[in-house]
């Protein structure tokens, strides 16, 4: 009996507490798991504590700040980066006390003198008891791509600068040159027509190269105009759209009401030249295809910036299909309006006529100083 009592006992697995039990099977808490997202997610994350201390660092992270996980965890943030910028530690503020936020591109001026270029977002995380315990970061390393976009819109700068010189050069070559040949030329064909022996058939004809003559005179002064106008330089954006309007709807047979209100004093040259071109673009496109025989063109100031709307009641299209085709003409307004940091809104509908809009912010004091 006592050597079976003994086996029993020796086979008798061992006893665990129910307190181990239960502890062994509690699950992960939040902030545990936040921490396993944080270290496996492909991108660039940090977790910090409320005093911006690393409790978690993506691999991303690691790569983009040139730092080891083991190097950071446990330090403060503004200690890891000393040049942080005193708007971004508000952020970090803001974000602790709850407020989540985020920017699409950031400048960030290192302290060695490199400049680097962030998309961020912070957002508070919570504890299980449901008070905030930190931030997380997400922040990708843009630099790369805003260097590709101002090289393509410096290059862009410069074709439209090259392409307004040689405007600038055909325009006053045709007023100069060819409108003032053709004034001699109509002169000397009246001149001719007052010769006495003309018999009334050559008399009949020179009247008629006489009117044909003025006609192709009159449209070359208007093309000059249209490369180069000397209104837009020295009498301002307000009176060079309007006497454009007038001459432009005589020659195409329509009427376009323009009108002008409370536009800032100053508007700097790119940006005058800029709407002035939007302006003609958006007629010639309305006289090609709308069949609109009336035109409304708004010009006005409001909030530090200046819009322009040009509106028909034509025969309208999809804008979808058009952004998609992607016509000389659109593309030749969005990337001037991209130039001045503009932008163009288009609303239209087959039957429903189509309304351009143009919106370009107008810098003001020292800031228009230093563009100029």
């Amino acid at each position: 009996m006592e050597l079976v009592k003994r086996k029993r006992k020796k086979e008798a697995p061992p006893r665990v507490s129910r307190t181990s039990e239960a502890r062994a099977e509690l699950p992960p808490s939040p902030e545990e798991l936040l921490k396993v997202f944080v270290k496996r997610v492909p991108a660039g994350v940090a977790m910090f504590d409320c005093d911006m201390r690393y409790l978690q660092v993506s691999d991303r992270w690691c790569a983009d700040y040139s730092v080891d996980s083991s190097q950071v965890l446990g330090r403060s943030h503004y200690e890891l980066f000393p040049d942080i910028p005193p708007s971004w530690k508000e952020m970090h503020r803001r974000g602790l006390e709850g407020e989540a936020l985020r920017t699409e591109e950031d400048r960030w001026e290192r302290g060695d003198g490199t400049v680097k270029w962030v998309r961020w977002e912070i957002r508070p995380w919570m504890r299980a008891s449901g008070v905030i315990g930190g931030i997380l970061i997400f922040a990708e390393d843009i630099t790369h791509r805003k260097l590709l976009e101002e090289a393509i819109s410096d290059m862009s700068q410069k074709l439209v600068t090259s392409q307004e010189k040689e405007r600038t050069r055909i325009g006053r070559e045709l007023h100069d040159d060819i409108g003032q040949r053709l004034s001699l030329l109509a002169i000397e064909l009246d001149q001719l027509q007052q010769d006495p022996g003309l018999n009334i058939e050559n008399t009949g004809r020179l009247g008629e190269l006489q009117k044909q003559m003025r006609e192709i005179a009159s449209d070359v002064q208007s093309l000059s105009h249209e490369l180069h106008s000397s209104k837009l330089e020295y009498l301002g954006m307000a009176v060079a759209m309007r006497s454009f309007c007038r001459e432009f709807g005589e020659h195409q047979k329509m009427e376009i009401d323009f009108q002008a209100r409370d536009l800032p004093d100053s508007v700097p040259p790119d940006i005058s030249l800029c709407l002035f071109r939007v302006l003609q673009e958006a007629l010639h496109n309305s006289a090609k295809h709308s069949g609109a025989k009336y035109l409304e063109v708004r010009l006005w100031g409001a909030s530090g910036q200046v819009d322009l709307t040009v509106r028909d009641s034509g025969v309208g299209f999809e804008v979808e299909a058009a952004n998609e085709s992607r016509g000389l003409g659109l593309i030749s307004m969005q990337e001037r309006l991209k130039l001045v940091k503009g932008q163009l809104s288009i609303e239209s509908q087959p039957s429903g006529g189509t309304t351009i809009h143009a919106q370009v912010r107008v810098p003001s004091g020292s800031e228009s100083l230093r563009i100029a």
